[in-house]
């Protein structure tokens, strides 16, 4: 072969050399875009992937909200990597900078993280379903049909009534996507663990069970302010339960009224014809009025042993009260506390 063929062929092949290095290095550009590069913007800390949620269903919602800097190259390594048909639901955590690869392989394996549930001092039902649809997936109107339920209530030995008492106050960790039926069984399992034999032994002795400890914990945790009273307001009222007096609890028929804003409870409101209203009727009323602390429920565990009947809130309106085992101490306790609320002209 002469020089010139030689040549010839050196230029041929490092023709042939050099597309395929461009070739190589588009494929290798591409491929880096499509597995390996930063995709995920700052835009969501997390991704919300709904039960029955397809692929099409979650690019939507990536496009959305912009979660991702290029969708295309996600489309595409999605499909080379299998992430098809129904998708894991869950909350997943989103970091910036987060490449394809990393993100589908979360996805496909189902690594959400968990939500801290935290609750207490909730009135109603219905701010707690409120609560928890903001936290859960499922909405706050599926949360109340259960709750509302006498036929699902009962399967856990309450009513709709009672079922509030079920829920125990502190910070729990579940999946975003727990259905409303399994929050309700992770409720009454922390329920039963709270209510241990020594619980329900100390309730025994007081004549009450953990549903009707937890009702009158609801009240203590309405009249006091600070928890060093809540073992002497329990005493009181479990004092009067045992002489089947009239409870007399303001914040009963604050919350028979519906009205929250109430400071001072006067004729209109002591007339509502209500089981919760306790200037009316004897004894616990049916349900809690709010969802009370465990601090408030084992104060009412671990009452004080007092011969107080009455209580009034002091006049120099610290949050503490005055406490009374005659009617004739708790007039003049209850006129200074009046003139103090008239001094500073609040009639309602």
């Amino acid at each position: 072969m002469n020089t010139k063929s030689k040549n010839k062929n050196i230029k041929i092949a490092a023709a042939i050399f050099a597309i395929v290095l461009i070739i190589g290095g588009y494929l290798g550009v591409k491929f880096y875009q499509t597995y390996f590069a930063a995709n995920v913007t700052g835009n969501e800390k997390y991704l919300y992937v709904k039960t029955g949620y397809v692929f099409e269903d979650l690019v939507t919602d990536l496009r959305y909200k912009k979660v991702l800097n290029d969708i295309g190259t996600f489309w595409e390594a999605a499909e080379k990597m299998d992430l098809q048909g129904p998708l894991k639901p869950g909350k997943y955590r989103l970091k910036e900078g987060m490449n394809n690869r990393t993100l589908i392989n979360m996805l496909k394996a189902g690594n959400q993280e968990a939500v801290k549930l935290k609750f207490q001092n909730i009135r109603k039902k219905e701010n707690f379903a409120a609560l928890l649809a903001k936290n859960l997936e499922a909405d706050s109107l599926a949360f109340i049909r259960l709750l509302d339920s006498a036929v699902f209530v009962e399967k856990y030995g309450f009513n709709t009534q009672t079922v509030y008492t079920m829920f125990i106050p502190n910070t729990y960790e579940m999946w975003w996507n727990t259905s409303p039926e399994d929050f309700f069984k992770k409720m009454n399992a922390e329920y039963l663990k709270f209510w241990n034999n020594k619980r329900r032994a100390k309730a025994d002795a007081l004549g009450l069970d953990p549903i009707k400890a937890t009702i009158l914990a609801s009240i203590v945790d309405a009249e006091a302010l600070y928890d060093r009273e809540m073992p002497i307001i329990a005493g009181l009222y479990l004092n009067r339960l045992k002489k089947g007096m009239l409870l007399q609890a303001d914040p009963t028929v604050i919350f028979a009224n519906g009205d929250f804003t109430v400071k001072r409870v006067t004729g209109a409101l002591l007339a509502v014809d209500s089981k919760y209203n306790t200037y009316k009727y004897v004894g616990l009323p049916p349900g809690p009025i709010n969802m009370p602390s465990i601090s408030a429920i084992d104060a009412v565990l671990n009452k004080e042993d007092n011969n107080y009947l009455y209580m009034c809130a002091k006049e120099d309106f610290s949050g503490y009260h005055n406490f009374a085992a005659t009617v004739q101490e708790h007039n003049i306790n209850a006129k200074k506390y009046r003139e103090a609320l008239n001094k500073r002209n609040i009639f309602r």
